[in-house]
């Protein structure tokens, strides 16, 4: 669903072990890792959406995983210009996004990358909270930046009352 202002609904997924590691997916066949996410269908709720996204791009289940929270309001995004398709109709210009924050329940065996065709990630990793700030695609980071600075807390509540944690300086840029 693209809305008027040309922005694609889209559900985007932190996924955290009880190392509070967050799941680092590599695109298949690119040098490029990011989060699960995918676009919301015009029958579904933003919750459907994550677990069939869920699904499709990790093969893990609802039972896999435990819902700690969802960003307030949708967190949104602009293409480079050059990644514009505006032969398509609508134009999508970028995504608006829910971000989920989930704790893995189940067991790294659990994953199967191959569930459903066609495979999104061709590996994955555990990472540190902050680290895809840094590494994701330039044109997603501020989004990544809201969406971590926003759950943070529900990952760390003993950090809520340390500000230099919970809303770092990183946390201020872009908002």
């Amino acid at each position: 669903m693209i809305d008027c202002d040309g922005f694609r609904s889209n559900v985007g997924i932190i996924l955290c072990n009880s190392d509070r590691q967050l799941f680092w997916g590599k695109r298949i066949g690119q040098d490029a890792w990011q989060f699960p996410q995918g676009g919301i269908r015009q029958d579904e709720t933003p919750e459907q959406a994550l677990f069939r996204e869920l699904h499709e791009e990790t093969g893990l289940l609802p039972d896999h995983v435990r819902v700690l929270g969802v960003t307030r309001h949708w967190l949104r995004y602009r293409l480079p210009p050059r990644m514009v398709r505006r032969q398509n109709q609508p134009v999508c210009v970028g995504q608006k996004q829910r971000w989920f924050l989930l704790q893995m329940v189940g067991s790294d065996a659990d994953f199967q990358l191959d569930a459903v065709p066609p495979q999104e990630f061709e590996a994955w990793r555990w990472i540190d909270y902050w680290r895809p700030v840094h590494e994701v695609v330039y044109f997603k980071r501020n989004v990544y930046r809201r969406a971590l600075c926003e759950l943070v807390p529900l990952m760390f509540p003993e950090l809520a009352q340390d500000r230099r944690i919970v809303n770092p300086a990183a946390c201020k840029a872009g908002q």
